[in-house]
């Protein structure tokens, strides 16, 4: 049985200055972000439509903005809505905590369309470059997740044939409760109880954020239909944090709500929907080599 090892939230205090490791993991989203966008400018298809690292380093002041206020608005509107209703002043009180990731989406992709438009480019091809340099800064978010103890995952019930195989070995004495098994099962203290829980922010960073990354970065190596890395990106997150989501515990305040999901599930749904129609809208309106028929 592991236990969360209670890592200290400030990573490093200089004097009155304190700096969170969440923060950190935010600053490192955003330099992977840059560094990733900047080799992505050099494939020849998007040298040849004018992107440069200049060109990276305004979209990524936009898409700070559209992150930082989009995900905290997203947290507000969408998971407390009725407690910031009573409590304006603590909406912009972003160090308390409460960052939604659909949230963040809708206001990057704000941002895009406003950089789009500034820049007089399709927001698509805008959206295809920004793509695959997203999931390393989720990953990264994952990680200060992990480090904060927080988002925990859902206790790990055991099965029927374990607990037959703990009572039979004699490793439970007759009347306790055979536990769950998994070597990786972690305590959180911060969950108020001693129960053994899936490590779900780990999931979450092997799915959406490492997974999602090398199959986005493979699939966008090679020119693609204008659309087509966008809605892919959509889908496949969509898929894996809809996927992860059965293992996270769900917010307190909102619990599981209809068909047993969660909210992160129901905010998924239009995700997937949505990726594999933009996919597929992409797909149909590519050019066709010369001389295949309609």
């Amino acid at each position: 049985m592991l236990t969360h090892p209670q890592f200290d939230p400030i990573a490093l205090s200089l004097g009155p200055l304190h700096i969170h490791w969440y923060g950190l993991t935010y600053l490192a989203a955003f330099t992977m972000f840059y560094l990733l966008a900047a080799q992505r400018v050099k494939r020849p298809w998007y040298a040849e439509a004018g992107w440069t690292r200049e060109t990276i380093e305004d979209l990524l002041f936009f898409g700070v903005l559209g992150v930082i206020l989009g995900g905290r608005l997203g947290y507000v509107l969408f998971y407390k809505p009725t407690y910031y209703l009573g409590h304006p002043a603590e909406i912009f009180a972003v160090w308390q905590g409460g960052m939604a990731f659909h949230g963040g989406l809708l206001g990057v992709i704000v941002a895009m369309l406003v950089f789009a438009w500034r820049r007089g480019r399709s927001f698509f091809e805008v959206a295809d470059l920004v793509a695959p340099c997203v999931p390393v800064g989720l990953a990264a978010g994952r990680i200060g997740n992990f480090i904060n103890g927080e988002l925990w995952g859902r206790p790990v019930m055991p099965s029927a044939a374990w607990a037959d195989v703990q009572h039979w070995m004699g490793w439970v004495r007759p009347g306790d409760v055979a536990e769950g098994w998994l070597p990786w099962a972690m305590i959180f203290p911060q969950s108020g109880s001693d129960m053994p829980r899936h490590p779900s922010q780990l999931y979450q960073f092997g799915l959406e954020g490492l997974t999602l990354f090398v199959l986005l970065w493979w699939y966008a190596s090679s020119p693609r239909p204008r659309g087509a890395v966008a809605g892919a990106f959509l889908f496949g997150y969509g898929v894996f944090r809809f996927i992860a989501e059965y293992f996270r515990e769900p917010d307190s305040f909102l619990g599981l709500l209809e068909l047993n999901m969660s909210m992160g599930q129901w905010l998924c749904v239009p995700m997937i929907v949505l990726g594999a129609l933009i996919w597929g809208v992409a797909q149909k309106n590519a050019p066709r080599p010369r001389g295949q028929g309609a």
